[in-house]
């Protein structure tokens, strides 16, 4: 019996087959790609910009941008809990190699996305093709190369029939709780066309189910034998427990047995803010509460965090000599670190698990009142910084600007940051009241992520509310999706924060004794750009990021105060488009840091004073690093 067959080019087949992919976990069913974004050029108009024209079943996006369009994507899968994503398609060339930092930006944030950019001919008779890279080493290469290191799955696609057998294996790395990021299946331009009679089974609707991998017993009973025997535990939540839906289970967890909790970037939310067990923002962007409990911590129990080091404080923040560390995540890499007790498996089934292995209550009466207060002294300071609403030189302050978005906005809003000052100031501020509130990509903290990723965010769950807080420098690498968002009718509300330049790297230039050299908006004085110390005749460049915006499409409302924030975003409720609030904020005034360091080495050498100083303190602090054993 001859198998039925259905004749496609490799372009139309990849499209038919995106279709027909679902997933499934805990009974629940959806489409896996909500549509794909695309940039056409001459490397795939003509295969995959023909095929997405043919089946508009697969809903085609406009963007600006190759990089932004994989930053919406990755926004997306990250607000789907892992469980949804885009495709990205781009042609060869500089269409594609503008992908690579996205790749990167998914990988590292173990987030899915799949890219499919064009490439060169495969038949090679007319090369060298116009974008194409030569080597006088190799035929068999590309631009599109570059995609390997920072790809969980990569191909190229030679051959028609290629096809069959690598589609398969890039939705088993994306469907895959451990092992996801970005996967890159390079088109060449003249393959993308050729037709071949494919299995129509490949069309056929195809579920994977996403499982909730169960860890070892042993591994288990001897996590749950050290916190049995824990005088002061702390556990760290990270993103592994949003991905896995598992904030009830740690709710749960830690209020039975009254182990306090602390947060990383990606996993701020797990516990709403004013639960009792919450100390807030870990490392060294962390809470006082959180850092200083953290410091004389016995036992600590990481679930679902890969311990970078703002989530170690560069390996500082946990002191006690006996420190003992619980990995519990998904990946095998990760819960190998610290060389902990490794507990490999799903964060939400693996709480559930360790929850019946333990004693109703693990802290004691003077352990829960120490947390109490640690606890109430944070959240007085959050107070204290929300309600400072200028610096003494009468401009806003980034801490109550914040503070605006965070207690005048919407409740049930989603607010996404990426790089710059504001992620660390907002993972210390922000009170998170539901679990994806907090949008932040650190992973990777690339500039320019906030507005593309919040499309993303907006598009996965279109009713609610999406705040953006972005800084002028990350703002100006990458505005283009607010036209994406007019176009397709997603209402965003960015929130930009103007410091004439880069407050972030100007703040830590002048810590490490560099006087913010190289950061701020300035016209060069005799040939050389000028310090960001204050004071002094500096010329600011005439940039205008309101008129921009407003370009862009977006309505623009221009502030001069925290309180004309508050006013703009009750105004923005009732508008039907994206809207900018621009506002002036002091560049000098940040927020502390609460009893934590990063290692940021400083020269070592230098005819500066105040370098050789912040050399003197850097040594000082680096003796303080620990391996974990």
């Amino acid at each position: 019996m001859t198998e039925p067959t259905v004749r496609l080019t490799m372009a139309q087949a990849i499209v038919r087959f995106l279709c027909a992919q679902y997933t499934e976990r805990d009974g629940r069913r959806q489409a896996f790609f909500a549509g794909c974004f695309g940039i056409f050029g001459h490397g795939n108009v003509s295969g995959m910009g023909q095929a997405l024209q043919q089946y508009p079943a697969l809903r085609y996006y406009q963007t600006r941008n190759e990089q932004a369009m994989v930053h919406t994507a990755i926004g997306f899968a990250k607000h789907s809990r892992r469980l949804r994503t885009l495709a990205c398609t781009s042609s060869i060339g500089p269409g594609a190699t503008n992908m690579v930092t996205g790749a990167a930006t998914a990988t590292i944030n173990r987030l899915p996305v799949l890219l499919l950019p064009g490439d060169i001919f495969a038949r090679r008779n007319v090369a060298p093709v116009l974008q194409q890279l030569e080597s006088e080493h190799s035929q068999d290469f590309s631009v599109n190369d570059t995609f390997r290191p920072v790809s969980r799955y990569w191909d190229r696609i030679n051959r028609p029939d290629q096809l069959v057998y690598s589609l398969p294996e890039a939705m088993r790395v994306l469907t895959s709780p451990a092992d996801t990021g970005a996967v890159t299946i390079s088109i060449p331009q003249d393959v993308q066309t050729e037709a071949f009679d494919y299995p129509a089974a490949l069309f056929e609707e195809w579920v994977w189910h996403v499982p909730r991998p169960r860890a070892d017993l042993a591994s288990l009973q001897r996590a749950a034998e050290l916190l049995r025997g824990a005088q002061r535990p702390l556990i760290v939540a990270g993103g592994g427990v949003q991905y896995s839906e598992a904030e009830d289970a740690l709710r749960a967890f830690a209020g039975r047995t009254g182990i306090p909790v602390a947060e990383t970037m990606a996993g701020k939310g797990s516990l709403d803010f004013d639960d009792a067990r919450s100390l807030g923002a870990m490392g060294l962007t962390g809470t006082s509460a959180a850092n200083i409990y953290a410091r004389d911590a016995d036992v600590v129990m990481g679930v679902g965090t890969r311990w970078s080091d703002f989530t170690t404080a560069s390996k500082t923040a946990f002191q006690d000599p006996e420190v003992r560390f619980i990995n519990l995540n998904v990946s095998e890499f990760d819960a190998g670190k610290h060389q902990g007790v490794s507990v490999t498996g799903d964060a939400r089934v693996c709480l559930e698990e360790l929850d019946a292995m333990l004693p109703d209550k693990i802290t004691d009466a003077d352990l829960d009142a120490r947390i109490a207060a640690l606890k109430k002294e944070w959240e007085s300071e959050v107070d204290r910084i929300y309600a400072l609403h200028e610096s003494d030189s009468g401009v806003a302050a980034q801490g109550a600007l914040i503070g605006a978005v965070n207690e005048q906005g919407d409740p049930d809003a989603v607010m996404v940051g990426a790089a710059g000052s504001l992620p660390g100031d907002s993972h210390k501020l922000w009170r998170s009241r539901h679990p994806l509130q907090y949008h932040m990509e650190y992973g990777y903290s690339c500039m320019g992520y906030e507005i593309a990723g919040a499309l993303g965010v907006k598009m996965a769950e279109p009713d609610r509310e999406v705040y953006i807080l972005v800084g002028d420098g990350s703002y100006l690498m990458m505005a283009s999706e607010i036209v994406t968002s007019v176009q397709e009718g997603y209402k965003l509300t960015i929130v930009l924060m103007d410091n004439s330049g880069f407050k972030s790297i100007g703040g830590l230039s002048r810590s490490l004794g560099q006087s913010g050299f190289g950061t701020r908006y300035l016209f060069p004085e005799n040939g050389a750009l000028p310090t960001d110390e204050a004071g002094g005749h500096k010329r600011p460049l005439p940039v205008d990021l309101a008129t921009n915006a407003a370009s862009l499409g977006a309505v623009v409302i221009g502030c001069n105060s925290v309180d004309d924030v508050v006013e703009a975003l009750a105004r923005a409720k009732d508008i039907d488009r994206t809207v900018v609030i621009h506002v002036t904020n002091d560049r000098y005034l940040g927020v502390d840091v609460y009893e934590s360091w990063w290692d940021v080495p400083v020269a070592e050498v230098s005819e500066i004073d105040t370098v050789n100083a912040a050399r003197e303190e850097w040594e000082q602090m680096r003796s303080k690093e620990r391996f974990y054993r």
